[in-house]
């Protein structure tokens, strides 16, 4: 397979790195250096693209591939307020779209834990919650994509809880979900679940970025080939 990487900084050297060990070819690199190899003469012979840019980018980036009829792994976050247009845009061209908060199969695992946890607790009023996430300083974008991800889950299984906000709070419908930028922290998240006499806590912590830049050529792989709208959930056949 041939794949594309758009975002070719340290997270998508590590993407290039793993793609070649599980025998790819990355024939096209997109940077703030060759924008004007981003068009469909250059990407012509490419199978898939991959993705990770920032919020300010990823929507138009995305919207491009799929209007070149190109098969599109994206992993940016802090734009999801537009991912209906590009679910749209994705049906209409009949294309191959896969949008993760975080691609690491660990923190899937994670994803799941949090979906049974938060059901658990649902009938148990006595426990308040609140979620932490760590990241490094260059990290765009704040509170994470996965911490927003996990805040999301709770809601849906949790009815007391219906909003988040990215700040300490006492308000009961609330979740809190607080972010720190520290280096050299690749990423760390909690879910803390604490009363009167006791606490359970749920962590993820990620060592390097070598698991996020594997799931997403798992995923450049699951999607070769496909056409439709799909998350880690089908890659990792977790089903629902």
């Amino acid at each position: 397979m041939n794949i594309a990487i758009v975002g070719y900084g340290k997270m998508g050297r590590i993407i290039e790195e793993v793609a070649l060990s599980r025998g790819h070819a990355v024939d096209v690199k997109i940077d703030l250096n060759n924008l004007h190899d981003f068009n469909k003469d250059v990407f012509a012979a490419i199978d898939v693209t991959i993705e990770f840019t920032g919020p300010h980018t990823a929507f138009d980036n995305v919207m491009k591939c799929l209007d070149m009829k190109m098969p599109v792994v994206c992993g940016s976050t802090g734009w999801l307020e537009r991912l209906p247009e590009i679910e749209n845009q994705c049906a209409k061209n009949n294309g191959a779209f896969l949008y993760a908060s975080n691609f690491s199969v660990g923190v899937n695992i994670f994803f799941e834990i949090n979906k049974h946890l938060a059901r658990l607790m649902s009938g148990q009023p006595q426990y308040e919650m609140d979620i932490k996430e760590i990241h490094h300083t260059q990290k765009k974008d704040a509170p994470s994509g996965t911490a927003i991800t996990l805040a999301e889950q709770v809601i849906e299984n949790m009815p007391r809880k219906d909003t988040w906000v990215n700040e300490q709070t006492i308000t009961p419908n609330e979740i809190a979900i607080v972010s720190e930028r520290t280096d050299p922290y690749p990423g760390w998240h909690e879910v803390n679940y604490h009363s009167d006499i006791d606490e359970i806590k749920i962590v993820h912590n990620a060592f390097n970025r070598n698991g996020f830049a594997l799931g997403a050529v798992l995923a450049a792989e699951f999607i070769h080939g496909k056409n439709g709208i799909f998350t880690m959930k089908d890659v990792l056949g977790f089903g629902n």
